[in-house]
């Protein structure tokens, strides 16, 4: 079995139904598959990609996409999804290093060719205009034979810190998280997924593609994220089921004036952690549940879930999905009992086989058949495991551990707080303090005196922020995640300032 078998098996069941919704156009499992074999015939008959070579995939969200995607595993190839909003300096660094002389994008994208072909003089390109309507001599396909232990796709980490690396992740990788999201997910035939986040991330690449098509379900793919009502006027017009999406779309949807009910029967909230008081405002208004989840592109990339049925608890990444393994432990491997505070541990079918080429950082994140995490966590009790920062985010204020998370939930429940995240800046005296960027909610306005004096009314005074600065938006990757290498940037050019820079 692999992915482009187990799609081939998919589509036979129904090969009539209708696989994606994007827009007016419908496209069955009959054409996906009918594209599948178009793109796997040309890339091996035209462009000579061998088993195991690997082809870059630079595409915005679009139909073409998952074609493209399945066609290159069946060619026997191994994906390389690229970041659509990276510049092509930064799409050679990813070409470059994974070694791809094959790139499939569109006729937009493709004008960057002459540079990326500058650096990489070999490299070829596939539009996808050509496989969007197959012709009837579409080159014959010769499938080679993959297993589960065959390398799948290389996933470039976001790089939000340094040069990303490529986890990767095999066949076997991928059909273990989709099976383990089906079972937790309890996904049927008749579930349609919405489909808004970038298709290039690990998260949409296994529970907004691989998910709904391995499991004979639905994919409403959105055309148009903006206006944002336009979203939801497709979710009711195609009667989506499920919604992946990340924390500021769930934000918005609480500010929505939403008046008729929705189709959905849950929304599913990964790529950056949940504030808990959006999951309150969300619940209060929904009568649907918003679960939390938690992964990283290194374990395919769902790790945990809050149960659909059951207790969900508000601040909780939930619990291990099944299949799946997980751990908090020290430095030095030992494992810690409930409420010890340490790093999460990963294991399962689901954990990647390494860095490619780089045998050094996969010995620092791979130990004993456990994945270290680089997040810190707990579990409580009842077994539920909670993030209370990234392990290189974690401050250090007078010799004493402190959490940029745990601010910023608080300062989430400050009327008008839109966005927080709190950083750690350099302190003669106490090593590290932290240091907040807010941004405001439209019309609202937050002066900062009441806020601190909020915040020291939750926290211990060595956890207060030394300033807040206000600005517009916070810097975000294309995931959704906010750099913080950006604020980091901006805070050595304010930090002597004797007043917050307002904005």
């Amino acid at each position: 079995m692999n992915l482009a078998t187990a799609l081939v098996r998919s589509a036979q069941i129904n090969p009539k139904k209708t696989a994606l919704y994007w827009g007016e156009n419908e496209y069955t499992y009959e054409n996906i598959l009918t594209q599948t074999a178009h793109v796997a015939g040309f890339l091996q008959n035209k462009l000579e990609v061998k088993p195991g070579d690997r082809v870059a995939l630079w595409l915005k969200n679009c139909p073409e996409f998952i074609p493209a995607f399945f066609g290159i595993l069946q060619a026997g190839g191994v994906v390389v999804p690229t970041n659509n909003f990276l510049k092509p300096n930064e799409v050679n660094y990813i070409l470059r290093d994974a070694g791809a002389d094959v790139i499939i994008t569109d006729c937009v994208m493709a004008e960057h060719l002459p540079a990326l072909q500058a650096v990489r003089p070999k490299l070829q390109c596939l539009p996808v205009e050509q496989f969007a309507t197959p012709a009837m001599d579409a080159p014959p396909v010769n499938s080679p034979e993959r297993t589960e232990a065959d390398l799948a796709v290389i996933i470039y980490t976001s790089g939000t810190t340094g040069r990303p690396k490529g986890a990767m992740l095999s066949h076997g990788n991928l059909l273990h998280n989709v099976e383990s999201c089906r079972l937790v997910l309890q996904t049927v035939s008749d579930d349609r997924m919405a489909v808004l986040l970038p298709m290039f991330h690990s998260f949409m690449l296994t529970v907004g593609v691989a998910l709904p098509l391995l499991t004979g379900a639905s994919i409403v793919l959105i055309r148009s994220l903006h206006p944002p009502r336009n979203v939801l006027e497709e979710i009711i017009r195609r009667q989506a089921s499920i919604l992946p999406a990340i924390p500021q779309f769930f934000r918005s949807m609480v500010g929505a004036p939403i008046t008729i009910p929705l189709p959905l029967r849950m929304c599913i909230s990964g790529a950056a952690p949940l504030p808990v008081q959006i999951l309150k405002e969300f619940e209060e208004k929904f009568h649907f549940p918003l679960i939390e989840g938690y992964g990283l592109s290194e374990a395919s990339p769902v790790v945990t879930k809050n149960p659909l049925k059951g207790v969900r608890k508000a601040g909780s990444i939930g619990l291990p999905i099944p299949n799946v393994e997980v751990s908090i432990q020290n430095d030095e491997g030992k494992f810690l009992g409930a409420g010890e505070i340490g790093e999460l541990c990963v294991r399962g079918g689901n954990v990647m086989q390494g860095y490619w080429n780089q045998p050094e950082e996969t010995a620092k994140a791979l130990r004993g058949g456990w994945l270290l995490t680089g997040d810190i966590g707990y579990r409580d009790p009842d077994g539920y495991y909670f993030i209370t920062d990234r392990k290189k985010d974690m401050l250090l204020v007078n010799g004493i551990n402190v959490y940029p998370r745990e601010i910023e939930e608080i300062m989430y429940q400050f009327p008008g707080i839109k966005e927080v995240s709190v950083i750690g800046i350099p302190d003669a005296r106490k090593g590290e303090q932290p240091l907040a960027f807010v941004s405001m909610n439209e019309g609202a306005t937050v002066e900062e005196k009441p806020l601190l004096q909020f915040v020291r009314s939750k926290l211990a005074d060595y956890k207060v922020p030394r300033r807040v600065v206000f600005l517009p938006a916070l810097p975000r990757n294309a995931t959704g995640k906010i750099l913080k290498t950006a604020l980091r940037d901006l805070a050595a050019a304010t930090i002597g300032k004797p007043e917050p820079t307002e904005g």
